[in-house]
């Protein structure tokens, strides 16, 4: 009986497949004109919002050119797309019509599973209720902010952003965080988020608007990590690789501990650096007690009865192998300067002093403006003092 239905669609699959080819019109697009009015329309809207004061003239300019480069490329490609004429593809149709369903029934045989039970769609529920009630929750918390006389409070629309954002809703969380960032009372999350929807909105690309909220968000707080993780992406894109590879590292080494975001940042650095020969980085690295083994039942009933004092002295232990490693690499400057802010977590201030003084000395080999130069300079005081 499964073979039978098998057999009656693929009949239908290529009948349906076939009645095309006997009479095939011709077929004109518009395109091109499409995409640059839809481009024209969004300059026309970039001067309203300049207008309105919705934008600043940085921003407005940026857009601006965006959009003009993107005009200027859609008009090449115009220009270059030369249409065919006097061939119908009959012959790929054809091809198509007969190995296509051979092909799937093939598979099918080879690969597929016709034994085991597929999901009933009652089974999926309860998913699609939670769903639905997700939407039906973030739609009356819209028309209430949206209908509030003093415009809603900030927390509500975070949260509404923040739901969009699970939802896959990119440009509407943007516009849920945008009302935010024009309040006095934005802070570098703020605008962080926003830039984070803004990108996902445009499949990973970083807009102009999207890297202004970026800069504001480093000007309000430059220790935001995901500020810097986007301008770091940011910086590549606009083919800079070095400087977001930099920022990256500058962030890293600055961390007092092991976060989270951490292995993001190593991930986007490793990302990066594969495109201009730098070597992998490790997350132990920068929190070496990362790379420590599991430990067995034994150890955790031993770690519980470790003094404070045994506890430093194990990951000590853990710390003076990447010191170890320095030794044979001694131009890493990089390795040196995670190697003295382990030893200031640590306490260990001289060998943390130590460590820096080290790293300074490889200094001259880096260009005037990186901020790794500071970020050893303010180690250092802060350490001396």
């Amino acid at each position: 009986m499964l073979w039978l239905l098998i057999g009656v669609l693929s009949l239908l699959a290529l009948t349906l497949m076939v009645l095309p080819i006997r009479s095939v019109a011709p077929i004109s697009a518009d395109t091109e004109d499409n995409v640059a009015a839809v481009l024209l329309d969004q300059l026309e809207e970039v001067q309203r919002d300049l207008d309105r004061g919705i934008i600043s003239q940085t921003e407005a300019a940026a857009a601006t050119q965006e959009i003009k480069r993107r005009i200027l490329m859609q008009s090449r490609k115009a220009g270059s797309r030369h249409i065919a004429t006097g061939t119908s593809g009959r012959g790929v149709l054809v091809v198509g019509a007969f190995f296509v369903p051979l092909f799937a029934v093939s598979y099918y045989m080879l690969m597929g599973s016709p034994q085991i039970d597929g999901l009933a769609f009652a089974d999926r529920a309860e998913e699609r209720q939670e769903a639905a009630q997700i939407t039906d929750l973030s739609a009356q918390l819209y028309d209430r902010l949206v209908n509030e006389p003093d415009g809603g409070p900030s927390e509500g629309w975070m949260l509404l952003g923040q739901t969009y954002l699970r939802m896959g809703k990119f440009q509407d969380a943007a516009d849920a965080f945008k009302v935010v960032s024009e309040r006095p009372e934005a802070d570098s999350g703020v605008f962080s988020m926003l830039s984070e929807a803004l990108i996902y909105a445009e499949n990973g690309v970083v807009t102009p608007p999207a890297e202004a909220a970026v800069d504001r968000a480093i000007a309000l707080n430059p220790e935001n990590p995901a500020a810097v993780y986007y301008k770091a992406v940011a910086l590549s894109q606009k083919g800079e690789p070095q400087e977001g590879y930099d920022l990256l590292l500058s962030r890293l080494n600055s961390a007092d501990g092991f976060y989270p975001w951490m292995e993001s940042l190593v991930a986007e650095a490793n990302r990066i650096g594969a495109g201009i020969g730098k070597p992998p980085l490790q997350l132990a690295d920068f929190a070496p007690m990362m790379d420590a083994p599991g430990p067995s039942a034994e150890d955790v009933v031993n770690a519980q009865e470790m003094s404070e004092e045994d506890r430093s002295a194990f990951i000590l232990s853990m710390v003076t192998r990447l010191a170890d490693r320095l030794e044979n690499e001694p131009d890493d400057l990089d390795g040196w300067m995670r190697l003295g802010n382990a030893y200031s977590v640590l306490g260990e201030t001289e060998a943390a002093i130590s460590a820096y003084e080290r790293a300074d000395a490889l200094v001259a080999t880096i260009a005037d403006n990186d901020p790794r130069r500071q970020e050893i300079t303010n180690a250092l005081s802060r350490l001396r003092r």
